[in-house]
């Protein structure tokens, strides 16, 4: 059972980052939260799928689910050392990184989910400890990305909450329009 929906509203199922300057402070308690939640969500919106199920893409055109919940292990590894080296250096270069090339990498092809749900369970606990320790001031502190400029460490919490939330959509209206859930 398959329900039509827009290209858009497949790939952005909770609709675009909202990029800004700054933000307030329960702003980043909620994507703080968002982050904390992020990997039982997303555990939560797997649960139960056959091999089968997890080799089924998102949308048309998508990665399989298998290589979504692998993507988002890697995306979140990457973002938490930018975050350490934009709080412990002077705005450096970060490494960009060819997110379609890693998915097509044997271990985001292949291996168990359960991998990278651990995987994010363990990290998550250390990111959310990390951004509830800073102060005031380490929010500007940041990083530059080689393709899309500075980015504070306030911009990657809002950032990498947003993320989170957009990929356990893409999972859970894929279940949704299959009949799965």
């Amino acid at each position: 059972m398959s329900i039509m929906r827009s290209d858009a509203s497949l790939r952005y199922p909770i609709g675009g980052f909202r990029k800004a300057e700054s933000f307030s402070a329960e702003e980043r308690i909620a994507a703080i939260e968002g982050i904390r939640q992020l990997p039982g969500n997303l555990r939560s919106a797997v649960a139960g799928w056959s091999a089968e199920q997890l080799e089924t893409p998102y949308r048309s055109g998508g990665w399989t689910v298998r290589q979504l919940v692998h993507h988002v292990a890697d995306s979140h590894m990457n973002a938490y050392n930018r975050v350490r080296h934009g709080l412990t250096e002077d705005w450096p270069v970060i490494f960009a990184y060819q997110e379609n090339r890693w998915a097509e990498l044997e271990d985001a092809r292949s291996a168990a989910v359960s991998t990278s749900l651990d995987l994010l369970d363990a990290l998550h606990v250390r990111w959310v400890r990390l951004f509830c320790s800073l102060h005031e001031q380490d929010w500007k502190r940041g990083y530059t990305h080689p393709e899309n400029g500075r980015q504070s460490v306030e911009q990657a919490v809002i950032l990498y909450d947003w993320h989170g939330r957009h990929h356990t959509a893409h999972v859970t209206q894929l279940a949704a329009r299959m009949g799965w859930s």
